[in-house]
């Protein structure tokens, strides 16, 4: 089996058509390191104790360059638009801001989170969890589709959370109906917020969800890839937002990840993957597939050659991908195959190899894809399998747009450039 082709099927992609006008220049373009060690830490935010304490259980002290420049504006009620590499901790920026200014009444959502999937809004409440340990009033909710609408409905009756974090389909419904009152946010939020505002049927849904709440509030919007077409559609919904663009495009690199390619045919994809498992050392792994018949034929190939894999793809019921997604999280399975569902905005701290068994549709796909390894400037591993023209050709785009060298995969790779040192 190892050395047969993983059968292909073309997924069907909805296209996407950038909109907007020309994009206006940066006007806090901020250059260098990675994750500078600022001198100050969090207590020079002046955030509240409880904050801080829950900061300190989750091992952070020196803020990354993102938090650094945005969290004492956003602490302030500005209007932010934020553009930094993934894994910089742009969820932190909203979760803390927003934390720190809540005022929670009971019965009143005031904020609203919204991001384009269901698994990354399930990990941003995750995070609001995680930082409010300590300041037991709070509540959070999370809303998405696919899962039954009732028992949100039943949730925003009986135990009306202060903080809602969803997509923008099932927030929508919501708010239609009724159910779900926007008129007290103060605090209104989109993650990945490119992804929402190219797509024009969920700009739609934004936009009429904006509309609910009232005009006098904090607009943030963060994305690891902001065209400059996109730009000024994000403005729109802000008042004189302070702009921060953290390395801009070109050198959208991520600090401390090796990236390496091999060619190969696609009928060797599957033996020289076993025998790089075997060779590489490896904490977490995640492997990305076009389709979903090949990351179920993938996991399925790879279990039975006895490595510990899990696989979450877009068919998948909702309970499952989420339950998939916490075993995988909590290093129950060490090895995930994915569809690019998966790629954007997920945090799994010990994945420290990525490999793109097929190449990504386009440079932005490849960037969300390895930066899954090597979140916060720790090391890790890309490696790319590259079997046609047009792989060849995407693979030539993104070394260009991101001024990066991607060089052959070496016969020996030394452990200490990808794994950090014990």
């Amino acid at each position: 089996m190892a050395d047969e082709e993983l059968l292909d099927y073309e997924e069907e992609e909805q296209p996407q058509e950038p909109q907007g006008q020309n994009g206006t220049k940066a006007k806090k373009d901020i250059k260098g390191t990675y994750v500078s060690i600022h001198s100050s830490g969090f207590k020079d935010f002046l955030l509240k104790p409880e904050l801080l304490r829950a900061i300190m259980d989750c091992g952070f002290e020196h803020p990354s360059e993102v938090q650094h420049e945005c969290i004492p504006q956003a602490i302030l009620s500005m209007d932010v638009i934020c553009q930094a590499k993934s894994g910089m901790g742009k969820t932190a920026v909203f979760v803390l801001a927003t934390l720190q200014q809540l005022e929670s009444v009971d019965g009143q959502v005031s904020v609203l989170v919204m991001c384009h999937t269901r698994e990354l809004a399930f990990q941003i409440s995750k995070e609001y969890e995680r930082f409010c340990k300590y300041m037991p009033t709070v509540k959070v909710g999370v809303f998405f589709g696919g899962v039954g609408i009732k028992k949100d409905e039943e949730t925003l009756k009986k135990n009306c959370p202060h903080i809602v974090v969803g997509t923008p389909g099932r927030v929508l419904a919501l708010a239609r109906a009724g159910t779900l009152n926007l008129k007290h946010i103060k605090h209104f939020v989109l993650d990945e917020c490119d992804k929402m505002l190219e797509q024009l049927d969920m700009r739609a849904d934004v936009q009429e969800i904006f509309k609910m709440t009232p005009h006098d509030k904090q607009v943030m919007m963060f994305s690891a890839t902001l065209s400059k077409e996109i730009r000024p559609v994000c403005k729109k919904f802000m008042q004189d937002p302070m702009e921060v663009y953290v390395d801009d495009e070109t050198k959208l690199t991520l600090h401390g990840l090796r990236q390496h390619y091999v060619k190969l045919t696609e009928s060797e994809k599957n033996k020289k993957l076993l025998d790089l498992l075997d060779a590489l050392e490896f904490n977490q792994v995640v492997i990305f597939v076009k389709s979903v018949q090949r990351c179920m034929a993938l996991a399925q190939l790879l279990v039975e050659q006895n490595f510990p894999a899990i696989a979450i793809h877009r068919t998948m019921p909702q309970e499952e991908r989420l339950s998939r997604y916490q075993q995988f999280k909590n290093f129950q399975k060490r090895i995930l195959v994915a569809t690019n569902l998966f790629g954007r905005g997920m945090d799994i701290e010990r994945v420290n190899i990525v490999f793109n068994y097929d190449m990504p549709e386009d440079s932005d796909t490849y960037l969300h894809r390895v930066a899954r390894a090597g979140r916060f400037g720790t090391k890790g591993l890309a490696i790319t399998f590259v079997s046609d023209e047009n792989d060849v050709r995407i693979l030539n785009q993104i070394q260009e747009r991101f001024v990066v060298n991607i060089t052959e995969l070496p016969d020996e790779i030394d452990i200490s450039t990808y794994i950090e040192s014990k």
